[in-house]
């Protein structure tokens, strides 16, 4: 059945388009510029940081956060359900992407190719799968099919970015989350190793069932075992090997129905958020309609209010994964800085990961960042 998050939002797109935004008069340039100074491009800011607008909270473009922090480099040695992952909504749904079939009247969702959403540390993607001219594209749906107007793209040029970023990074996990509307036996298998990512492959065999922790970090890595994936339909892990998303995971509302300050209600498939026979949580926060001069307020103070609520929710769980629209947007630190606090919260107890003692598998923290 068509799920609500792929609904086309078709036609408005031909007519809202990003607010033109003039450049500030910055007193710095050339890579010196700091966190929410003025800048005129991506070249004024410091490593990290862009050049962005914000108009719900200033004017003109201010140097903000762009790039995640790597917690394995502060420690791998815990289980992969003690870190949390920036998660890109619609990753696919990019504006860098080249059109494959003529024009395309449907919303996109992020700015960056998936290559550089995953070298700026996003590390997991939401993908919508589908059959179409005789493959699986990804594609926004309309009537529940893939059309012309709201494909994107083969799906095997996306997933051979991820094979290519894999190979290059051989201590970084991805994670794929397929909401999957494929019905062609065995084309998703066939699909991953044709992308040659079989090599990484985390078997469902490993996954834990009744809300044990995972596999260390460190030894998922070490077995290369460094691409997990779930998929929205549950006959797939039996013919497939493809895990079934809901028996592994728990996960809020998405869209409009979610957003709700104070609440952090599940979403319809996924079991009570506070199941602890689910080992992993996965938070969304993103209204239905992306636009992106909107929405960095979301992606600001909004989104640390949701995860302090969803903890709550979830039995004092923080998220694993945090989906959004437009993750680099925000008004400062950002959806960056949310994963930092969950990261800090999962790896030591700290309200940021760069408290958290480098190697330390305990719950201890710096007093200072940095020590």
């Amino acid at each position: 059945m068509e799920h609500p998050r792929n609904m086309p939002l078709i036609l408005f797109a031909v007519f809202l388009t990003s607010s033109a935004v003039m450049p500030a008069t910055s007193a710095c340039s050339n890579g010196q510029c700091k966190l929410g100074d003025e800048c005129s491009s991506d070249a004024d800011c410091q490593s990290g940081l862009s050049c962005l607008s914000c108009s719900e909270a200033f004017k003109g473009k201010r140097c903000i956060r762009s790039k995640a922090t790597d917690q394995f480099e502060i420690t791998n040695s815990l289980p992969f359900n003690r870190y949390a992952f920036l998660t890109t909504h619609n990753s696919f749904a990019n504006e860098e992407e080249p059109h494959h079939t003529g024009i395309r009247l449907t919303f996109v969702n992020q700015e960056d190719s998936v290559m550089k959403q995953l070298n700026n540390g996003v590390r997991a993607l939401m993908l919508d799968t589908y059959d179409f001219k005789g493959d699986v594209w990804l594609c926004h749906s309309f009537g529940g099919k893939c059309h012309d107007f709201t494909a994107f793209w083969l799906a095997i040029d996306t997933l051979k970015q991820v094979e290519a970023y894999l190979s290059a990074n051989p201590s970084e996990i991805v994670t794929l989350f397929l909401e999957d509307y494929v019905e062609t036996p065995n084309a998703l298998s066939k699909l991953f190793q044709d992308a040659g990512l079989m090599k990484y492959w985390f078997p469902v065999s490993s996954m834990p069932r009744n809300g044990e922790d995972w596999p260390l970090v460190k030894d998922m890595v070490a077995n290369n075992q460094r691409l997990v994936v779930f998929t929205s339909k549950e006959s797939k892990q039996e013919s497939e090997g493809i895990a079934y998303q809901w028996n592994y995971v728990v996960e809020n509302q998405y869209g409009d129905d979610g957003e709700h300050l104070g609440e952090c209600s599940k979403r319809g498939e996924s079991a009570p958020l506070d199941d602890k026979t689910k080992s992993l949580v996965l938070i969304n926060h993103f209204h239905s309609i992306p636009i992106k001069e909107l929405v960095c307020e979301d992606n600001s103070a909004r989104l640390l209010s949701m995860l302090d609520t969803c903890h709550g929710t979830a039995g004092n769980r923080w998220a694993n994964f945090v989906a959004v629209n437009y993750y680099k947007r925000s008004e400062g630190g950002g959806v960056f800085q949310a994963v930092d606090k969950l990261n800090g919260q999962l790896l030591c107890g700290c309200d940021d990961v760069h408290l958290c003692k480098p190697g330390s598998s305990s719950a201890t923290c710096s007093a200072i960042k940095g020590q």
